[in-house]
């Protein structure tokens, strides 16, 4: 440390140029010139911007949005088939009927369970999708299937592929932006949003949910305006010398404009991540003035307010890793606690966000994604004998929606059986679903590629259809 305060020493000045201007993510924009991602759509979208909901865990899809009246017939009974379904703890007891009540909702008559009353009067915006299909009841390879198409680590995910394709609307905030749940990472950390093989541009950057929302982005200590300004002054004196005895230098020069993003994101992050600004009505709106909603409400704000200074894709979480106790959606030993609890904490805030964007003109042109990795079956996780309390994995059909983007809301596409067990008409992979998601974003999953090893590799893998009929 150099012993001057308003002096700093050479480590100090490269330590700081190299950390507190670019933050944990800036140093992504190395090489950006290099990147040659479109940043062009295809064809005229539907939609410029995604907000994406991860339910960590599982949601139970039965028991939420899915509703199987036949259940009631079947309580207390074996599964009818002699099939032996996948499942991850491998104990398959009785069938046990829905554990919360179902409605029909709105002037579609969209049917919504009591897990979800505020979403319940949102019903009308929702294009629910009943016959999800995934290849894994592990939840690992099934959340990497669910970002990346494929179940092996290594894949870019969604929101990177979409940064790749159609690049930033700002100048001040990275395209992909992670919100991640307050109780902590989900399992795989940052897994969850890597860029894979793509330009590292298109890594989702986290922003924390408290404290300093990005790490490094500002020096430890404070730096006098004029000493900053002359650091900054040399910088860009050695590095103009280096180019002017070594030639021109891409890589140099991406990272001399990373340092001039990075400024600008010390003025805009602060700003946009201020959600005390927001009117009272509108904080009240997202449950930020409740213990229960507070977090995930900030998040739902937070993410309005990136849209509405230009990112491109913000990524919320809801649920932390796998431990004891559980802190996300993983209901095998009391579906009806579990699930209660974590649809408290973003049942409003969700609702919140669909009514605030659809207010401001901002809902058709922004789509809303609402996944889980798998569902949970209609059978309850116990003894072959017995109806337990909880549910195991289930990835022969479930439950995803989407809102927004010119969908037809209102509406359910495809069903699953008579039980909710398996999906039985108009299955959707998550091929098809990452299809569709590229589609209304004006992309042809197609020809959204990028060559690595030898493969022209997508988000679709070589599968994938977009879904039909959906809208408006």
């Amino acid at each position: 440390m150099s012993a001057n305060p308003h002096h700093l020493s050479r480590r100090e000045l490269l330590s700081f140029s190299a950390y507190g201007l670019t933050g944990a993510a800036l140093t992504s924009l190395v090489g950006a010139e290099q990147a040659g991602f479109p940043t062009r759509p295809h064809f005229a979208p539907r939609a410029r911007q995604v907000i994406h909901i991860c339910l960590m865990g599982g949601l139970s899809h039965i028991d939420s949005f899915d509703y199987k009246p036949g259940l009631e017939a079947y309580h207390g009974k074996p599964l009818p088939s002699d099939e032996h379904p996948e499942t991850f703890f491998n104990k398959i007891g009785l069938i046990r009927k829905n554990d919360f009540a179902f409605k029909q909702r709105g002037q579609s008559g969209l049917w919504v369970s009591d897990l979800f009353p505020h979403l319940a009067g949102v019903a009308d915006e929702l294009t629910v999708i009943r016959s999800m299909v995934a290849e894994s009841a592990n939840h690992t390879p099934a959340t990497f299937q669910e970002n990346t198409g494929f179940q092996l680590n290594g894949f870019p995910v969604m929101g990177s592929w979409v940064s790749y394709g159609l690049g930033s609307e700002t100048d001040d905030l990275p395209a992909y932006v992670v919100l991640p749940d307050v109780r902590g990472y989900p399992a795989g950390g940052t897994i969850n949003w890597s860029n894979g093989f793509l330009p590292s541009i298109h890594q989702g950057v986290a922003f924390e949910s408290q404290g300093m929302p990005i790490p490094d982005l500002f020096p430890a200590r404070e730096i006098p305006v004029a000493t900053e300004s002359a650091s900054r002054n040399l910088l860009g004196r050695l590095n103009r010398r280096y180019q002017d005895q070594h030639g021109a230098d891409d890589a140099l020069a991406a990272r001399m404009r990373s340092h001039e993003l990075a400024a600008r994101m010390q003025l805009t992050v602060p700003e946009v991540t201020d959600v005390a600004r927001e009117p009272a009505a509108i904080r009240e709106l997202y449950g930020m003035e409740s213990k229960h909603t507070a977090d995930f409400g900030r998040n739902c704000l937070l993410a309005r307010r990136m849209l509405e200074k230009g990112v491109r894709f913000v990524q919320l979480i809801s649920g932390g890793s796998f431990g004891s106790p559980r802190i996300n959606w993983d209901g095998h030993e009391d579906m009806v606690k579990n699930h209660t609890r974590e649809a408290l904490r973003i049942d409003q805030p969700v609702a919140a966000l669909i009514r605030d964007l659809k207010q401001r003109g901002m809902l058709d042109d922004t789509l809303i994604l609402f996944t889980s990795e798998f569902g949970r079956t209609p059978f309850t996780q116990s003894a072959k004998d017995q109806v337990g309390k909880g549910r195991d994995h289930n990835m022969y059909g479930f439950t995803n929606w989407m809102a927004g983007a010119g969908l037809k809301g209102g509406m359910a596409y495809g069903t699953t059986d008579d039980i909710g067990w398996k999906a039985v008409e108009n299955p959707v992979h998550w091929h098809d679903f990452h299809a569709t998601v590229l589609d209304l974003l004006g992309l042809n999953h197609e020809e959204l590629t990028f060559y690595h090893n030898g493969i022209k590799r997508r988000l679709t893998n070589v599968h994938g259809s977009v879904i039909q009929g959906i809208t408006a």
